[in-house]
């Protein structure tokens, strides 16, 4: 494998784990009642 084969492979590798980093934040269970906050707020009666 030459240079540019292994930097294809460790940006893959890189991408890969900044994507599994941002899904395991955002469905973190102590985050859960902010992000379904904008949900209830939109479903409440304005009156």
């Amino acid at each position: 494998m030459n240079v540019s084969g292994l930097a294809y492979v460790a940006f893959t590798v890189l991408l890969a784990l900044i994507s599994s980093g941002i899904i395991a934040y955002y469905y973190n269970p102590k985050r859960k009642q902010k992000i379904e906050a904008p949900k209830h707020r939109m479903l409440d009666d304005d009156n």
